[in-house]
C-alpha cells in the first residue's frame, strides 16, 4: 500500500487530494466491516467534509466532545458513525442537524500537529443510515442502518466505460484548474479499484456538500458513477471556460489598467453567458417591486428611479449611489405589520416577570393594549420614560415588546448632534445614508416595532443642525404618519410604532418635544425593593454570567441589603449589579485555583473580603444641638439626599450675608428671599430689629465641591436662618422641602418620592411639605410611606410653628447685648 499524507481541515471546505489512497485493493476488501444494523456506534459530526467507502481523509478535531470521542475509540479500537452536519456553523447538532446518511469510519491514527491542532486518520468502510441518535454526552452515539452496495460485474464493459470517462473527465479538470494540485493526476491514474475510484473522485472534488451527500446517498455504484460524470461535466467545462475568460482577459490588460481587472472578468463572463447582468439585475428589482404594497405615489417614483438607473452605465459612480437608493426602499417593511398580542393577562404576567414595582409604567401599557384590544386601531402614543439612571427605563421597553410580540428597535441618542442621523443626507451627496430612524426600520423587518429612543434628554445641537427639531416629526401623532426623511424622499408612515424615550432629566429637553410626549416618572427603589430585584433578577443573571449554577453560591437577603447600603448609593440598581458580578468574579477565581468554593454562602461579614472597605454610610441625622442647622431634602441624579443648610452669627456693621458652599444662582436668591422675609416680620419671632444692624450672617451648605442649585431649600434656608437669630432648637427627627416666595408662601417642589427614600434612609420622623404636594403623597404606596408624619403646610409661619421648639440651645448667644457691654 503507498501512503501519502496531506491534512484537511474540518471546518473548511478544502477540496485538494488530501488523503491516503490505497491503490492495490479490490471493492469487496474494502466494504468489508464486522458491524450488524441497529447497532449503537459513536457518531463524529464533521463541517462541510464527506467521507465515502475505502477512502482515507484527515480531519482537524476541535470541539471537545469529538476529541474525546475519537481517544476513546482509538483507545478501545471501535468503529465510528462518520456523518456531515446540515448546517457548518452549529457548534453542538443534534439529530435533526445531521445528514443522516455517513460512513462507517475506521480511526488508523491520531496526530497532534506543531498548531497545538489534533488531526485524525479516518478510513471509510461502509456506508450507513443513522436511524437516531441515543446519547448527547459526553458525545453523540447513535443507532445505525448498514446499507447495501450494488456493485456492477466486472466483466460490465459498460460500467468499465463509464469509470474511465470520470478518470479522463477529473485528470480533465485537474489541468485546466486551480484549486487542485497537478500531482493529483497521478493519483488518478494508478487507482485500480473502480469503486474505489469513484468515492476517491466523489471526496475531492471541489463539490458541494449537498452534491457529495447525494452522491453517498445512492446504492448503486453504476448510478452514482452516471450521476459523478454529469457532475464532471458540469465542472469540466466551467472550469475551461473560466481559464478562457482569464486568458482573453489577460490579453488586454497593461500596467496601468490592473485596477480594472475584476471588471474585465465580469464583462467577458457576462459575454460568455449571452448578455449583461445590469438587465437582469434590473428586472430581479422591477419583479420585487410588483410584490410590495405600494401606494401609486411610492410607485411612481420607484419606477422614475429604476429608469434612470437603466439609462446610468454600470462603471459610473452615480450607479451605485442610485442602486443604493432602490435597494433601500425595496429593503423598507411597507405595510408589514406584526400582529399584536393583545392579551392583558399574558401581557401583565410578562411585565411582572421582567420588572419588580413600576406599578404605574404597566398600567399605562395595559390600558393601551385595553384601547387597542377595543378598537382594534389606533395610533401608537408616545410615551416617555424618566427618572434616575439604573431603575429599568430601556429594558422596560423590551419587556413591552415581548409583551405585544412586536420587533424591538433600541436606537441611542446620547451625544447625537446632527439632524442627518434622524432624517438622513439628501441622495445627490456622495456616501449619502438614510436616517437611523429608517434604518432601524429595515432592521426590524416591521413596520410597528417598540421603538425605543434612549436618553433622549442627552440630544445636543451644533451648527450641523438640531436632532431634537428633527425628532418632532417623529414624534408627533399628527406628522409622523408622512414622516419624510432626506434620503427616501418620500413619506413614510411612522404612527403604528411604538415610540418609547428615556430620560434622566427633563429640563433639558426641548418644550416641544416635551409637549409631544406622554411623561410617566420610573421612580427610585427603596431598600426592600432593591432587595427583592437582587434577589430575582439580578444574582441568578450574575450566576449565569459567571458561569455558575445556583446552587454554587448563594447571597442571602441580608447581604444583599448591607450591600446596599454600605456600598451602592443609587435610586436603581446598576452599581448594585456590578457588586454583586464583582463577588461571583471573585468566588468564580477561587474556584478555578483551588478547585473548590471558600464561601458557599456570603454574609454580610464576608463582605469586606469581597468589595473592601464599605464605601458609603448612611445620610444620618444630626441632631438639633446647635440653633441654625436644619435637615433639608434634595433631588439629584441619582436620587434623593438629605442636606444639611447651617446659619451663624458674627458680631460686626451687621446687614452683610454670606452664602458658602457652592450655591447656584436659584439657592442664592432662596437664601437672600428667606432673610428678606424675617427682616420684613421680625416681630413674628420676637426678634429685635437691632440685631440685623450688629451681626453678620454666614449661610452654608456643606460638602461644598459638590454644586447645588434649585428651589426646594427656601423654607429650609428660612428655618435655619429663623433658628439662628432666635437661638432656638429645632424639632428633632425633622426634614423639610418646599420653595418660598417673598411674601411667605410655601409653594410645591418636585421628586417627592426620591426626597422620601432618602428621608426614611437618614432616620427622619417628620416632614414639612407644601400643602400642594399632597396629591403627590397620596400616589405613593403606603410601603414608602410608612414610620413617616408629613406636615402640609401653605406659608412660612406654619414651618416655624412647626419646626421651632421653645427651648434654646446650650451656650445661646445673647443677641440683644450691646457691643459696648460685651467689651
Amino acid at each position: 500500500m503507498k501512503e501519502r499524507y496531506l491534512r484537511e481541515m474540518e471546518d473548511t471546505d478544502n477540496n485538494a487530494f488530501s488523503l491516503i489512497a490505497d491503490f492495490g485493493g479490490n471493492d469487496e476488501q474494502m466494504i468489508d466491516v464486522k458491524i450488524k444494523s441497529g447497532e449503537t456506534l459513536p457518531v463524529l459530526p464533521l463541517r462541510n467534509m464527506v467521507l465515502f467507502p475505502g477512502v482515507f481523509m484527515p480531519v482537524s478535531v476541535g470541539r471537545k466532545s469529538s476529541l474525546k470521542l475519537i481517544r476513546e475509540a482509538e483507545k478501545k479500537n471501535l468503529n465510528i458513525a462518520v456523518v456531515c452536519q446540515k448546517v457548518a456553523q452549529v457548534d453542538e447538532p443534534g439529530f435533526e442537524d445531521l445528514h443522516t446518511i455517513g460512513t462507517i469510519g475506521k480511526i488508523i491514527r491520531i496526530l497532534e500537529m506543531p498548531d497545538q491542532t489534533t488531526t485524525v486518520i479516518l478510513q471509510g468502510l461502509k456506508r450507513f443510515e443513522l436511524q437516531n441518535i441515543t446519547e448527547t454526552h459526553p458525545y453523540l452515539r447513535g443507532e445505525v442502518q448498514l446499507l447495501e452496495e450494488d456493485i456492477p460485474s466486472k466483466k460490465d464493459k459498460e460500467f468499465q466505460a463509464l469509470v474511465d470517462s470520470c478518470k479522463d473527465l477529473t485528470i480533465r479538470y485537474i489541468k485546466s484548474s486551480d484549486l487542485l494540485h497537478q500531482d493529483s493526476a497521478f493519483a488518478i491514474k494508478n487507482i485500480e479499484s473502480n469503486m474505489f475510484l469513484v468515492d476517491f473522485i466523489s471526496t475531492n472534488l471541489p463539490l458541494k456538500k449537498d452534491e457529495k451527500i447525494e452522491l453517498l446517498r445512492i446504492d448503486s455504484l453504476r448510478e452514482r458513477a452516471y450521476r459523478l460524470l454529469e457532475i464532471l461535466n458540469r465542472e469540466v467545462q466551467l472550469s475551461e471556460i473560466k481559464a478562457s475568460i482569464q486568458m482573453r482577459a489577460r490579453e488586454d490588460i497593461d500596467q496601468q489598467q490592473r485596477e480594472y481587472f475584476l471588471q474585465q472578468q465580469i464583462k467577458t463572463i457576462q459575454d460568455e453567458l449571452g448578455g449583461g447582468g445590469q438587465e437582469q439585475e434590473i428586472e430581479e428589482l422591477r419583479a420585487k417591486a410588483m410584490k410590495m404594497k405600494w401606494n401609486e405615489e411610492v410607485m411612481a417614483v420607484f419606477l422614475k428611479e429604476l429608469a434612470k438607473l437603466e439609462r446610468t452605465h454600470p462603471q459610473s459612480p452615480d450607479y451605485s449611489i442610485q442602486l443604493n437608493y432602490i435597494q433601500t426602499m425595496l429593503s423598507l417593511p411597507w405595510g408589514i405589520y406584526s400582529n399584536d398580542n393583545l392579551n392583558l393577562k399574558n401581557a401583565e404576567k410578562t411585565l411582572n416577570k421582567d420588572h419588580y414595582g413600576l406599578e404605574k409604567v404597566k398600567e399605562r401599557i395595559l390600558e393601551h393594549l385595553a384601547v387597542l384590544k377595543l378598537k382594534g386601531d389606533m395610533k401608537s402614543p408616545i410615551i416617555c420614560l424618566y427618572g434616575p439612571p439604573g431603575v429599568g427605563k430601556t429594558s422596560l421597553g423590551k419587556s413591552i415588546a415581548s409583551a405585544l410580540k412586536r420587533k424591538y428597535i433600541r436606537m441611542s441618542l446620547g451625544g447625537v448632534h446632527d439632524e442627518a442621523e434622524i432624517r438622513g443626507h439628501r441622495k445627490t451627496y456622495i456616501g449619502a445614508m438614510p436616517g437611523r430612524v429608517i434604518k432601524s426600520l429595515i432592521k426590524a423587518g416591521s413596520s410597528n416595532p417598540v421603538f425605543i429612543l434612549d436618553e433622549i434628554d442627552k440630544v445636543t445641537a451644533d451648527r450641523q443642525g438640531d436632532p431634537s427639531s428633527a425628532l418632532l416629526e417623529v414624534l408627533d401623532p399628527e406628522q409622523n404618519t408622512t414622516f419624510h426623511d432626506n434620503f427616501l424622499d418620500v413619506d413614510y408612515d411612522l404612527s403604528k410604532v411604538m415610540f418609547i424615550a428615556t430620560a434622566n432629566n427633563l429640563n433639558s429637553i426641548p418644550g416641544p418635544l416635551l409637549d409631544r410626549m406622554e411623561l410617566i416618572e420610573v421612580s427610585g427603589y427603596i431598600t426592600e425593593e432593591k432587595v427583592e430585584i437582587a434577589r430575582k433578577h439580578l444574582v441568578p443573571k450574575a450566576l449565569e454570567a459567571a458561569g455558575m449554577s445556583k446552587n454554587d453560591i448563594k447571597i442571602p437577603k441580608e447581604t444583599l441589603e448591607a450591600i446596599i447600603e454600605s456600598y451602592t448609593r443609587e435610586s436603581g440598581v446598576r452599581e448594585l449589579e456590578k457588586k454583586i458580578g464583582k463577588i461571583l468574579r471573585k468566588s468564580a477565581r477561587q474556584y478555578a485555583t483551588d478547585g473548590y468554593f471558600l464561601k458557599s454562602e456570603i454574609k454580610p461579614a464576608d463582605l469586606y473580603d469581597f468589595l473592601g472597605a464599605p464605601e458609603y454610610s448612611r445620610d444620618k441625622y444630626q441632631g438639633n444641638e446647635y440653633a441654625g442647622v436644619v435637615t433639608g431634602l434634595a433631588w439629584t441624579a441619582v436620587g434623593g439626599e438629605i442636606l444639611f443648610v447651617e446659619t451663624s452669627l458674627s458680631r460686626g456693621k451687621g446687614g452683610r450675608l454670606t452664602l458658602t458652599g457652592n450655591l447656584g444662582d436659584v439657592m442664592k436668591e432662596s437664601a437672600m428671599l428667606a432673610l428678606e422675609y424675617i427682616k420684613s416680620h421680625a416681630s413674628v419671632l420676637d426678634l429685635d430689629e437691632d440685631i440685623f444692624d450688629n451681626w453678620n450672617i454666614h449661610v452654608h451648605v456643606p460638602e461644598g465641591a459638590i454644586p447645588k442649585d434649585g428651589p426646594s431649600a427656601g423654607i429650609t434656608m428660612a428655618t435655619s436662618l429663623a433658628s439662628a437669630l432666635t437661638q432656638r432648637k429645632v424639632k428633632a427627627n425633622l426634614a423639610m422641602t418646599g420653595e418660598i416666595t417673598l411674601r411667605g408662601k410655601v409653594l410645591p417642589v418636585g421628586g417627592i418620592k426620591e426626597k422620601i427614600l432618602a428621608a426614611k434612609r437618614a432616620g427622619i420622623k417628620e416632614i414639612i411639605m407644601s400643602v400642594e404636594n399632597k396629591k403627590n403623597i397620596d400616589e405613593i404606596q403606603e410601603i414608602y410611606l410608612k414610620g413617616l408624619t408629613f406636615h402640609y403646610v401653605s406659608d412660612i409661619k406654619e414651618v416655624f410653628n412647626i419646626a421651632l421648639t421653645n427651648e434654646k440651645v446650650a451656650d445661646a448667644i445673647d443677641l440683644t447685648a450691646k457691643k459696648a457691654n460685651k467689651e
